[in-house]
Parts: structure tokens; C-alpha cells; sequence
């Protein structure tokens, strides 16, 4: 099993999600975060009147799903064919290893606790 999670832009959420359902990809978690990629810029936003304020970090999404081993070529194709732009910011997948995974509710584990 491998768990797989993708930082992407938050507005790319829903075609994220959609890509998931089409390509039979059962659950996901959705975390917000704020970061900065390498030669990100400071981003700066004005607020009423004149007041300035600068954010060092962009809001962006986790989505965090595992998977069979068998499924993670199919996960990595959703994210990219959904999200990339070709562009920096476009996001990074991180791929790692699952020793074991337990169904609270079935008490199933392995494989048949993730599908």
C-alpha cells in the first residue's frame, strides 16, 4: 500500500475530486495549508484605505488518499491530467510506503481496509 499526497492549488479541488471519482479512486482527505515553493514571491495585498499587507505563503490544498500499490499509477495520472498547467506552483505528489491499515469500524486490515 502506498499513501499518496498532492500539494496543490486550492482552486483545483474540485477537478481533483472529480478526476478521483472517474478514475474509481475511493477516499480522500482534503487539508488546507499555506506554503511556499522555492522562488515563490511574497504575495501583497491591500486592504482598505492604504494599509499593505504582505502573506510569504500561498493557501493551498493536501490531498491525501492510500492505495493499493496496484493503483498508484492510476492516482498519480488523476492528479497530473487534473491539476498540471505546466507551470511553477502547479503543485508536488509524494508517494511513501504503508505498512498497514485497519478499518476501525470492520476491523478489516490490509488491502480489504483501504478498497
Amino acid at each position: 500500500m502506498k499513501r499518496i499526497e498532492a500539494i496543490i492549488p486550492n482552486e483545483k479541488i474540485s477537478s481533483i475530486s472529480e478526476a478521483f471519482k472517474k478514475a474509481g479512486i475511493g477516499g480522500c482527505t482534503i487539508l488546507e495549508a499555506k506554503g511556499r515553493g522555492k522562488g515563490e514571491k511574497p504575495i501583497v495585498e491591500s486592504g482598505r484605505g492604504t494599509s499593505r499587507f504582505v502573506s510569504e505563503f500561498s493557501v493551498r490544498a493536501v490531498i491525501v488518499t492510500v492505495v493499493p500499490d496496484s493503483q498508484v499509477e492510476n492516482v498519480v495520472s488523476a492528479i497530473l491530467d487534473s491539476v498540471s498547467t505546466g507551470s511553477a506552483g502547479d503543485g508536488k505528489i509524494f508517494i511513501s510506503p504503508v505498512s498497514d491499515t485497519i478499518d476501525i469500524g470492520t476491523r478489516q486490515r490490509g488491502d480489504e481496509a483501504v478498497i
